[in-house]
């Protein structure tokens, strides 16, 4: 059957649309690439800087950042146009590219929640010194060990997962920082973060393993087509309703990727971004006129709410001392409102009287981004205090809801770069994972109706855990639907492929962890 696969991608019909389509990606990869360019250097233009150093910096970062998402592509976008390719729905180059006209898309209209998700996996203390030496040696770090992993398992055929690696990879980075750190009040991994994105992860497989099954138990129940349940003839397409239902799913879970895999990189170019030249970075400059004012406002109404919770404890030295003692113990502690209350008005001061952010002193934003961290990361403890009113609970709601708009924040040509660098690697490195999708999980040849219900169950899952702003695994959610597939039509699983996914599935965060950790330490000493 992988002759068969051969015989699909490099057919006279296929080769032909693919010299179209390579050339059209080709202008689009030109055209966008040319777009993000242009727009970080104007971007760059406010900095008043003539070292080069940081520049240099910041290029090798982001290079390494996009061939995360490039390598991203070989392995989550390859399995949604796995089964379109399989059921010959479309050629093999033209899936590859429709699949990345809608990643793009699904990346672009993403919000970005789930980017700022996982980088509050991170370490406090990281976060907040991105720009320093241990800042650039964690992003170095978990990104060099999130490609390693990911270029293995693609060697192998493996549809590993790209947030498992990225997510071990940060655990690693936070345990090695916590090991070496002199200082360990916010050095470590924010497990109760970290327990919540692992039930994404983890649910997210099994609910697509048992959902496909039944979606696919209920089609044969119900609709008594027989053209569904057969494997394709050679290469011939399927019958318009079955193929245009196999495009639809394809689209959709490819959009429901850009939307939630996309973003993961986003973050982390932010944190890159704002290590390197945090005058452009830090700070939203689309937030001004009347957000400002409206800030300033919210930010007395915060400050009257603090100071009448009862707590008269005074705030003797640096507020931001008692804030973080409070975000490593995770309680509200005596003194930790009114530090809450003396960092807004220090935070008010610099923002509050200003046309927009981006008029903040160059050489104030990264503290006032860090103030503003601080305080969004304590306001939650805050929340838990007996008591508050409805009004109170909404003032402080409000707060951290502005100040969440004032530090995460997406440009649109990130967006841009990153679509890009996924397309890209999909185009390159698709075969492998294909393969695998299409004929190494069942020990019969995929059906119209078996890919139909994988992707289905894939594209509502990824788009459930975006509204939550949960990472999820495209590859683990879609392989377990075709596995669920499988098993709901009889058609047996081929369980060599299910034990080597599986040890995939239960060694990649081991490995991230023990790849991201040990570089840490070793490139803590290199900066």
């Amino acid at each position: 059957m992988q002759t068969e696969a051969a015989a699909v991608a490099v057919s006279p019909r296929s080769q032909g649309s693919g010299r179209v389509f390579a050339l059209l990606f080709g202008a689009i990869l030109l055209v966008g690439a040319g777009y993000a360019g242009l727009h970080l250097v104007d971007d760059l233009s406010v900095v008043k800087s003539h070292a080069t150093a940081p520049f240099i910096l910041l290029g090798v970062a982001l290079l390494i950042a996009l061939g995360f998402e490039f390598v991203n592509g070989f392995h989550d976008t390859a399995n949604a146009v796995a089964t379109v390719i399989y059921t010959n729905s479309m050629p093999a180059n033209m899936a590859v590219i429709w699949s990345g006209v809608f990643n793009f898309l699904g990346v672009l209209t993403s919000s970005g929640a789930v980017a700022f998700t996982v980088v509050s996996l991170l370490p406090v203390e990281l976060i907040l010194q991105v720009g320093g030496h241990a800042g650039f040696a964690m992003v170095f770090a978990l990104l060099l060990a999130a490609i390693i992993w990911n270029l293995g398992t693609w060697y192998f055929g493996l549809p590993n997962s790209s947030s498992h690696t990225l997510i071990g990879s940060i655990i690693g980075v936070g345990l090695a920082n916590q090991l070496i750190a002199e200082n360990t009040a916010t050095s470590g991994v924010d497990w109760g973060a970290a327990i919540n994105v692992f039930r994404g992860l983890i649910f997210s497989p099994i609910a697509g393993f048992i959902l496909a099954g039944l979606l696919m138990y209920l089609l044969k129940s119900l609709v008594k087509i027989p053209a569904l349940y057969r494997a394709p003839e050679g290469n011939k397409p399927p019958p318009w309703p079955i193929r245009a239902l196999l495009v639809l799913t394809c689209t959709g879970v490819s959009f429901s990727h850009g939307s939630n895999d996309g973003q993961k990189g986003m973050g982390l170019i932010m944190l890159i971004l704002i290590g390197t030249v945090p005058t452009a970075y830090a700070l939203n400059g689309a937030v001004s006129g009347g957000q400002v004012k409206t800030f300033h406002e919210v930010s007395m109404e915060t400050r009257q709410v603090l100071s009448g919770l009862g707590d008269t404890t005074p705030v003797v030295g640096d507020p931001r001392a008692v804030i973080t003692t409070a975000i490593q113990q995770h309680a509200l502690l005596p003194g930790t409102a009114p530090a809450l209350a003396a960092l807004i008005a220090e935070i008010d001061h610099q923002v509050g009287n200003r046309p927009s952010l981006r008029s903040v002193p160059q050489d104030q934003m990264g503290n006032v981004r860090n103030d503003i961290y601080l305080a969004n990361t304590v306001i939650p403890l805050v929340l838990t205090q007996p008591g508050l009113s409805t009004e109170q609970t909404a003032t402080l709601t409000t707060w951290k809801g502005l100040g969440t708009k004032a530090i995460q924040f997406i440009p649109l040509w990130v967006k841009v770069a990153v679509a890009l660098a996924l397309g890209l690697g999909t185009m390159v490195g698709w075969k492998r994972i294909v393969v695998t999708v299409g004929e190494k999980i069942g020990k019969e040849h995929l059906t119209y109706a078996q890919g139909a219900s994988a992707e289905f169950v894939a594209m509502g899952l990824i788009q459930a855990a975006d509204m939550y702003h949960l990472p999820v695994s495209t590859t683990h959610v879609l392989t377990s639907g075709v596995a669920g597939t499988m098993a709901a039509n009889g058609s047996g699983l081929q369980w060599s492929t299910v034990r080597n996914l599986l040890m995939a599935w239960v060694l990649t965060l081991p490995a991230s962890i023990l790849l991201a950790g040990g570089l840490y330490i070793v490139l803590r000493h290199l900066f």
